[in-house]
């Protein structure tokens, strides 16, 4: 039996000391040295601020002023690389995350580039994470459930016959089939239900990559290279310095690369066949984008669920990216669908709530090992394996990265070529250009207690709990969350001497 997040959590673990460098240390050090990525674009330094969702735009996914805000601000620390959030590539609803699936978003995504590299006075490269996802519902009212999204089907029929010994039940009118489950025990539901429908009721109902029943998605594997090389051209025309491809955590992508991914038509099962359309996908984007346009790709190194992908997997996968022509790799871990906590009645089961979501973004609450650097040893393997098979591919590592001394130990020893930092760039965007002058002892650490993921869980406008903090809501520069009650943006900074 797997070990539950809450199990794991009985140390609490100081955040590290930090021992930051001099200036001229910083300048010698790797962390800050350039870096290339495809055949010529070259990032100034190794520091890396990956995809978060801020939740910032508008409802039909169009750029905000509050989005090119929020990553004015992040640019404003100067990382070599920053990734936009998750874009969605379809032209449909998705509440307020940005879109990339028609035409009509590029002239906002234009000006997030341009607000991002004045703002960073040319130094940030700026890519775009794209991503495709399926249907997530929430959990229903059990009324309504019964009385209207349940689908009264044959094999439904046959076991409640069977169940209360009645045979009258495989012709009983519908109506009188859904009012009697609306009242029926829990035993009766257990037993009556198929795994899927009470998933529906207990959970709310979700598509699967494996879903063949459905049309649209035995199409996905015909759909989406198409639609993935769409949204790259228009990053490409909007000026994005390049792309990263979603293929994590709890996404469409991610569940083709699962063990879990049963499909029986050349896209499931096998290794080659899992992989089968991310490769896909890669080469409609690299055919439609060029070769010198940097492609990256974000994957798992672990699924950290039952029957899930492990390092192993990802270590093929890795290879036959770098195989494919991919310009980088960007590795995570966990945030899966399938240990997720039950959520609410009429919220969406969040993918970051069970052992895969903590091992995703671990706090500060864990087991003996401790929450810091965590997921390295994954980005480590994946890396021998490239180097072992004669490729160069640049590999990103990321998860409870807070001091310098940390990230460039892990470039010392070979262990990625990049180091991302999310929540410690959330605490203060300017920690890497604070580093980079000396100025590490005016870092704003982290505390990893993940009051950001809570926000990000309800759909909430993510802050930080250290900005909030210095907030005076009589200060007329301070803009405030939707709530009233949280800043929007974290206090700004200007060097004492200009750099």
């Amino acid at each position: 039996m797997s070990v539950t997040a809450p199990e794991r959590k009985r140390v609490r673990h100081p955040v590290p000391p930090a021992k930051w460098p001099t200036r001229e240390e910083a300048a010698r050090s790797r962390w800050f040295s350039p870096i290339t990525l495809g055949t010529r674009l070259v990032a100034a330094e190794r520091t890396w601020v990956p995809a978060m969702v801020p939740w910032r735009a508008t409802d039909d996914g169009f750029v905000t002023q509050d989005v090119l805000d929020w990553y004015a601000r992040f640019a404003e620390g100067q990382p070599g690389v920053l990734v936009v959030e998750a874009t969605g590539i379809r032209d449909i609803p998705s509440g307020p995350l940005l879109r990339i699936g028609d035409d009509r978003f590029v002239p906002g995504l234009s000006r997030l580039v341009e607000t991002v590299r004045e703002a960073s006075r040319g130094h940030t490269r700026i890519f775009i994470q794209i991503i495709d996802f399926l249907t997530v519902r929430r959990r229903p009212e059990p009324e309504k459930y019964f009385m209207r999204y349940l689908e009264v089907t044959d094999p439904l029929r046959v076991q409640l016959a069977l169940w209360l010994d009645d045979k009258r039940w495989r012709e009983a009118p519908e109506d009188e089939v859904r009012r009697f489950l609306r009242e029926a025990d829990r035993v009766t539901l257990e037993t009556v239900l198929a795994d899927r429908e009470l998933e529906a009721l207990d959970y709310g109902y979700r598509e699967r990559v494996w879903d063949l029943h459905l049309p649209w998605i035995r199409e996905l594997p015909r759909v989406l290279p198409g639609l993935f090389a769409e949204a790259a051209r228009r990053a490409q025309a909007t000026g994005f310095d390049g792309v990263e491809l979603h293929y994590a955590h709890a996404y469409t992508m991610a569940s083709f690369l699962s063990r879990l991914n049963t499909r029986t038509d050349g896209y499931g099962g096998t290794l080659p066949h899992r992989v089968r359309l991310p490769l896909d996908v890669l080469a409609a984007v690299r055919a439609r984008v060029g070769p010198d346009y940097p492609v990256g790709i974000r994957y798992l190194g672990d699924e950290v669920v039952e029957g899930g992908s492990r390092v192993d997997d990802a270590v093929w996968f890795g290879i036959k990216f770098a195989e494919g022509g991919v310009d980088y790799l960007s590795v995570s871990k966990g945030g899966r669908f399938e240990d997720a906590k039950q959520p609410k009645i009429g919220e969406a089961v969040y993918p970051y709530t069970g052992e895969s979501g903590y091992e995703c973004m671990p706090t500060v609450l864990s087991d003996a090992r401790g929450p810091f650097g965590r997921n390295v040893p994954l980005a480590a393997a994946i890396r021998r394996a490239l180097r072992g098979a004669g490729h160069t591919t640049p590999v990103v590592t990321s998860g409870g990265i807070t001091t310098f001394e940390q990230a460039e130990g892990i470039l010392e020893r070979g262990e990625a070529d990049c180091v991302a930092a999310a929540r410690q760039s959330l605490a203060d965007p300017d920690w890497f250009r604070k580093v980079r002058l000396g100025l590490g002892h005016l870092v704003r650490r982290c505390e990893f207690t993940n009051y950001c993921e809570g926000l990000d869980q309800r759909h909430k406008q993510v802050t930080c709990k250290l900005w909030d903090r210095k907030l005076d809501p009589t200060e007329p520069t301070v803009r405030l969350a939707s709530d009233g009650k949280r800043r929007l943006l974290p206090p700004s900074w200007t060097a004492p001497s200009a750099d």
